[in-house]
């Protein structure tokens, strides 16, 4: 295994504060609480459906395509890669599983034939409901141990955590700037 070189020495432990402050930061305070409970937070979200997808042979990125055909059906290849940010690449691979096992289809647009379309497929919405519905479990759980009115500052602290600069048209959509509905 190589070892790691930085192009600086790294602080020994005595020139490091103890108040979660780091030295490179020049003494701003760094939010460790929110960035710990994020990152554990997204690891339980995803994991719940992650043990659920195995059995699939598929992943999150799957799992991600799967959601966001069946909120948005009709979406377009090219958005949809936008949604993800995901190399062309990356997405042919689980796109071309996902169609071949059925989950979803392409179809051609209608005034532009190069388009390419999809919808989620009978069995591809079943599988991202029960998807939906653990991760719904374990959001309800969670809201449950907090007073109702908080559910929507969790909302506005979520949205607040999204570039508001994405072009993203399925953004505008969640963010409520778009016309679009998504599918229930």
């Amino acid at each position: 295994m190589a070892d790691i070189n930085f192009s600086r020495p790294a602080p020994d432990a005595d020139s490091w504060p103890t108040d979660g402050r780091s030295p490179e930061m020049g003494g701003a305070d760094l939010r460790w609480d929110i960035i710990e409970l994020l990152f554990f937070a997204y690891r339980d979200f995803v994991g719940d459906a992650d043990h659920e997808l195995e059995a699939f042979g598929f992943g999150r990125a799957h799992h991600r395509v799967l959601h966001f055909v069946r909120r948005y059906p009709g979406l377009k290849v090219a958005d949809l890669l936008d949604v993800l940010r995901i190399t062309k690449q990356s997405l042919g691979r689980v796109l071309k599983q996902l169609l071949d096992e059925g989950y979803i289809v392409q179809k051609t647009g209608n005034n532009d034939r190069r388009q390419r379309l999809l919808f989620a497929t009978a069995k591809g919405e079943a599988l991202v409901g029960k998807l939906a519905g653990l991760q719904t479990d374990r959001i309800n759980r969670a809201l449950r141990q907090i007073e109702p009115a908080a559910a929507d500052t969790v909302r506005q602290f979520l949205r607040a955590m999204i570039d508001r600069d994405d072009p993203d048209k399925v953004l505008e959509t969640i963010l409520g700037s778009g016309a679009a509905k998504p599918k229930e």
